[in-house]
């Protein structure tokens, strides 16, 4: 069981991460992670608001661990994709690859590693050397890099995103760098007849391929995978046989944004 919060010895702290696809939450107390929250982008920005930095506070309120004045002395940072589109009361805010990179040191204790955050709509890899940020590369120019196009594909092959991250083995070759033109190819080679589990594996492997030169100026001896493509074990697998090195996804990748951002 968690201490009791002093308010005289402890601040909450808040961390927002406002992605393409999801807001995501975290909040932590005396160093610990109390609570971890996440809402469908468009349904949280039509049920808050502006009120986007209170939007925590109200559901760690209706948990009853926390009294209001605790939550309203809470210090937040917000961070993501629309960070400078809402009115944030009360909140700081900060780059997305310096919350990601304060995320991943946090929930892997390690202080030399790539990061490869793999979000809804961008993929960020960074190079960070004793604990500190040392280069980072972005692919914020096609959804094809991105957890965006293996939903495309999935619906295309009428599978869920789960079955579809199940499948690494014997990939059916996909050669199209546009996540369009993709969708085109994939097509073509359901018609040729290939197996669901072969076309699957074909897309994972597309996604990694993508990714690999971006890993390439960085290399380190750990890689850290986040955001909520992390959570595809194919891809992970895939990366492991292409890079020849472990990898390291965090107990909590989805929402690694914003354990970074309650962090700073």
């Amino acid at each position: 069981m968690r201490r009791p919060y002093t308010l005289e010895t402890d601040k909450m702290q808040i961390g927002i991460d406002l992605g393409s696809r999801k807001a995501k939450f975290a909040a932590l107390s005396d160093g610990e992670i109390v609570r971890l929250a996440d809402y469908d982008t468009v349904t949280f920005y039509k049920r808050f608001g502006s009120i986007v930095a209170d939007a925590l506070r109200l559901d760690l309120a209706a948990t009853g661990l926390f009294t209001p004045e605790e939550l309203a002395d809470a210090a937040v940072v917000v961070t993501g994709y629309g960070r400078n589109t809402l009115n944030l009361h009360g909140a700081r805010i900060v780059s997305e690859i310096r919350a990601h990179v304060a995320g991943a040191l946090r929930q892997t204790g390690l202080r030399e590693f790539t990061l490869l955050d793999l979000g809804g709509q961008d993929t960020k890899v960074a190079l960070v050397r004793e604990g500190r940020l040392a280069d980072f590369v972005m692919n914020d120019k096609c959804a094809a890099s991105s957890g965006r196009y293996l939903e495309n594909m999935a619906a295309i092959l009428e599978v869920s995103l789960d079955e579809l991250s199940s499948h690494w083995r014997e990939p059916v070759q996909l050669d199209s760098t546009c996540g369009i033109f993709g969708e085109s190819e994939l097509i073509g080679q359901i018609l040729r007849g290939h197996p669901t589990d072969r076309l699957c594996a074909g897309v994972n492997q597309t996604l990694v391929k993508r990714v690999l030169p971006m890993l390439r100026r960085f290399p380190s001896r750990h890689l850290v995978v986040t955001g909520g493509v992390a959570r595809n074990g194919a891809l992970v697998r895939l990366l492991e046989q292409e890079t020849g090195q472990p990898v390291v996804v965090p107990p909590h990748p989805q929402h690694n944004g914003a354990i970074g951002c309650a962090t700073l």
